[in-house]
């Protein structure tokens, strides 16, 4: 199988933060940084992260100043708004802010603070460090907001190091950020590929790679054969990594593969695909001519799809 080529990286990696994760545990440094006036906040509002210029079709991320983050922090009251340790941007150290808790986080902001927004709705226009940055914050906010209390004996959880533990308060058991992963694959045999369509899809028309969560004691490769051949009913010989992409939506790594299909025939799982078929590249170059739709451009699927088109 010849080897492609990722052509560029995918959307919400590239991130410029400097992860600086030996000091999430030096407990001063993090409290002389969120005192810091240099320190900068994203915050983020039920899964919404704070932009500006969506309206106008050019969105950026907005960065709080310190004196703008402390007047949400400061409107819970005694309760803390939960808040974690990005990393460093330049010279500044950046934090998440959760402001979940407010009803209207926007009035206790200036004017000229944009508005919460989906960061999917824009990631196909937002600026590539951008997007990371507000994927890492939606991420990590999204799994402290899940992890409140343990695992194991159900005891309230308190966060440690800088956001990125949440320790058990009972049996002391220390929870940490989760992330799973799952291969994305495109299937391909010749100048034809495999595409499916899940009645989970926003569009009625839209078919995408085959995708599916990584199974306990079970290799990368094993797991892209095994979800080809339950979705589809297609064996998989030779795989081949192409790239990875965080997918905050809300907590996947995303492993994208090319897999060298030995067998055509397609006998989908109606559980999991309302339709699967073989599509040649010239199909794929002009979907709208062929009545489907390809998958969004911010998503590995697409990139996978573009990268094999283009090496035929």
């Amino acid at each position: 199988m010849t080897r492609i080529i990722a052509t560029r990286p995918n959307v919400y990696t590239g991130s410029p933060l400097f992860r600086a994760a030996e000091k999430r545990e030096d407990a001063g440094w993090i409290a002389a940084a969120l005192a810091s006036p240099d320190a900068l906040f994203l915050p983020v509002w039920r899964s919404r992260n704070l932009m500006r210029g969506v309206a106008e079709g050019k969105p950026e991320a907005v960065f709080l100043p310190a004196g703008a983050a402390a007047a949400l922090r400061l409107s819970a009251g005694p309760a803390e708004v939960p808040w974690a340790f990005l990393g460093i941007h330049g010279p500044q150290p950046v934090f998440a802010l959760d402001v979940g808790a407010a009803e209207d986080p926007l009035a206790l902001l200036p004017q000229d603070c944009g508005a919460f927004t989906d960061l999917r709705a824009v990631a196909g226009v937002l600026g590539g460090q951008d997007a990371s940055m507000l994927a890492h914050a939606r991420g990590l906010m999204h799994w402290r907001s899940r992890h409140l209390f343990c695992g194991v004996c159900g005891g309230a959880c308190v966060a440690e190091s800088a956001g990125h533990v949440m320790r058990c308060k009972a049996c002391d058991t220390s929870h940490f950020p989760r992330t799973d992963p799952a291969v994305i694959m495109l299937v391909h045999r010749g100048d034809r590929a495999v595409l499916g369509h899940s009645r989970r899809f926003p569009a009625s028309t839209m078919y995408s790679t085959l995708a599916g969560f990584v199974e306990p004691g079970e290799s990368l490769e094993e797991a892209v054969r095994r979800e080809v051949l339950e979705e589809s009913g297609v064996r998989v010989g030779q795989v081949q990594y192409h790239s990875s992409q965080p997918w905050p939506f809300p907590a996947s790594i995303m492993l994208g593969f090319y897999a060298e299909a030995l067998s055509e025939e397609i006998t989908i799982d109606p559980t999991e695909l309302e339709d699967a078929r073989w599509f040649s590249r010239a199909q794929i170059r002009d979907p709208a001519a062929n009545g489907f739709n390809l998958p969004r451009l911010d998503s590995i699927a697409r990139r996978l799809i573009e990268d094999w088109v283009a090496a035929g």
